[in-house]
């Protein structure tokens, strides 16, 4: 055979595996170069109507904790926004909010409206914060050892199976690992 003949062959192929694989692979499970690494250092005021904002500090406390990336704009925070509540309710786990690049306004109103689990909630109007934790989007969950450590990275609403299966374990191994 000729080459003019193979190489298409070949280059198929190869993009035919490429893209096989890519369809087995779960986007919402994107790593983060932040597991088991310390939150980055921050300082935010609270978000408007709250008395206490969120800072590094607030997370190396020796509590676990979540931490909640939120926004009034996204409609996927709604979703699993009950769930959050009911955590706060129960007391399962500390739940402090991180408000994405929202008007203080805005977010205020929401949470008027919703419900407020969030013990702290820190104002991030500009993302810095965000992006310095990495995030891709809202909403998204961190859990948070008392020592100030990322162990996991939820990405999207959280939904019922994912609290059981990922995230409270996640929590209960931070907690037995104190």
């Amino acid at each position: 055979m000729r080459l003019g003949t193979v190489l298409p062959i070949a280059i198929f192929a190869a993009l035919a595996v490429a893209l096989g694989v890519g369809l087995t692979l779960n986007p919402r499970e994107i790593p983060s170069a932040l597991i088991d690494k310390p939150v980055p250092e921050f300082d935010l005021p609270p978000v408007a109507g709250k008395p206490l904002g969120l800072a590094s500090r607030d997370l190396k406390a020796g509590e676990v904790a979540l931490v909640n990336v939120f926004a009034s704009w996204c409609v996927a925070c709604r979703e699993e926004h009950p769930l959050l509540m009911e955590l706060a309710r129960t007391k399962r786990v500390a739940v402090h909010g991180l408000n994405y690049k929202d008007a203080p306004s805005d977010a205020q109103r929401w949470l008027a409206e919703w419900g407020d689990p969030y013990a702290r909630a820190g104002a991030d109007r500009s993302g810095r914060v965000g992006i310095d934790f990495g995030v891709y989007g809202v909403p998204e969950t961190f859990v948070v050892d008392g020592h100030g450590r990322i162990v996991l990275k939820h990405i999207g609403p959280i939904m019922p199976a994912d609290l059981e299966t990922k995230i409270l374990p996640a929590v209960a191994k931070a907690r037995a690992q104190r």
